[in-house]
């Protein structure tokens, strides 16, 4: 069976290199990739956005089945263009991926059906969201209403920082029209984990828990990034709370969606505060794979990714056969210098083999081929090194090992990647 995936980050590369693993996998294409994706899959020039274009080279290509990565042609229809066209695709259709396409919306489904979240006030006037803002207690925590390519989330520990936050969202409008509206929350303290979901209906079956790492800088500090790196399992958190999580608000939350019509088929991802009491609440909810939270998880998934996609897509996905290793996997992000503000492309890469040779995995992020056919730099985060190992140390060990290998000017990454789980 002949492949679409439609992304171009560290997301989609672990999603080809799990999908070629599958006796029942043909030709991959990616559209339109990057330079890593390019070693395992052949590359579409073609834009996430163009639906007509890739709804065609499906058609043409007789694609078995589309498997779309990125969240914002989620959010603009583009399971339904696939649909329309009988074209077998994963993922939810515009409605349902609503649920990350807008903060309010998915605060409010949470709130209507008593699912544990923040206390939250919802926002499209700025004087008045100044005002409740300037009457609530610090910390607190601003967002975006919608997508904001993972940076429209503002954990504001003064006041000033909370002011600016709002005003950079809603009058200097950093994140364009997503900043129309503004969610304003309690500030929630503990530990952060990440489930994601494999969903169809009020089918869950839910993925290896992970922890990702927002902040740029050691110590959680510095703003907000997609991610800059994770680890999965979770020893520190107890298996108990992982389950409180699935069943108060994960399965809950696919119920949901289907009574009101919005039922859910995809990656539902679940972004998760454990209180000190050990209660989970929720903190946001994603509709695709994270980034880079895949990079860990995938790499456990011992049973074929593809048969599980399939299962999903035809309703069967309650049947589908799904297995994880034991196996304890840390990822630590290499970004560009300067992200995730502004940063230059086009810096020649070194040192791969050396990180291949160490046994690590590395996930191409923000790569390209340069003149000469050279690795270059060509995103804030550019590769995801992830290590192996029978515990979180033999893991973190490898992974930062073979990221000492790797080269390029500007180099950034945190240096306490799964820390957090050794204590």
């Amino acid at each position: 069976m002949d492949i679409l995936v439609i992304g171009a980050g560290g997301r989609e590369h672990a999603i080809c290199w799990s999908l070629a693993k599958s006796p029942k996998a043909g030709t991959i294409y990616c559209a339109p990739g990057n330079a890593g994706i390019g070693e395992l899959a052949e590359l579409v020039p073609i834009q996430v956005n163009e639906f007509d274009k890739l709804a065609a080279f499906a058609e043409e290509k007789r694609i078995g089945l589309v498997v779309v990565g990125p969240d914002d042609p989620l959010a603009d229809g583009i399971v339904d263009v696939f649909e329309a066209k009988k074209i077998p695709v994963f993922g939810p259709r515009k409605n349902a991926a609503h649920i990350e396409g807008s903060k309010t919306f998915m605060k409010d489904l949470l709130k209507k059906y008593n699912i544990p979240t923040a206390a939250y006030e919802k926002f499209d006037n700025y004087e008045q969201a100044l005002a409740y803002l300037q009457s609530r207690p610090v910390p607190i925590v601003i967002k975006a209403d919608g997508l904001a390519a993972g940076k429209g989330v503002t954990v504001a520990f003064t006041r000033e920082e909370a002011e600016t936050a709002l005003k950079s969202i809603m009058i200097d409008k950093v994140f364009g029209e997503s900043g129309s509206q503004v969610v304003i929350e309690e500030f929630l303290e503990g530990q952060e984990m990440s489930i994601l979901s494999f969903v169809d209906g009020e089918t869950v079956r839910p993925m290896a828990a992970a922890q990702d790492h927002k902040q740029v800088y050691d110590g959680d500090k510095g703003p907000n990034t997609g991610g800059m790196g994770t680890y999965s399992p979770l020893p520190h958190i107890a298996d108990s709370i992982i389950e409180e999580a699935i069943e108060t608000i994960i399965r809950p939350t696919a119920k949901a969606m289907v009574a009101e019509g919005r039922p859910f088929r995809g990656v539902l991802f679940a972004g998760l505060m454990i209180a000190p009491d050990g209660k989970p609440k929720t903190i946001e909810f994603n509709a695709r794979f994270g980034d880079p939270e895949t990079q860990v998880v995938l790499p456990r998934l011992k049973s074929d990714l593809l048969d599980i996609f399939l299962a999903a897509v035809n309703g069967t996905l309650d049947q589908a056969e799904i297995e994880w290793s034991d196996e304890a996997a840390v990822c630590v992000v290499l970004a560009s210098g300067g992200y995730p503000a502004s940063y230059p492309k086009g810096l020649p890469i070194r040192g791969l083999d050396e990180a291949g040779a160490a046994g690590a995995l590395v996930f191409h992020a923000g790569t390209a081929r340069g003149k000469g056919g050279e690795l270059v730099t060509n995103g804030g985060r550019v590769l995801g090194v992830v290590g192996l190992g029978k515990t979180i140390a033999e893991a973190r060990d490898k992974a930062y090992e073979a990221a000492g290998s790797i080269a390029f000017e500007g180099k950034h990454q945190r240096t306490d990647i799964a820390a957090k789980a050794l204590v």
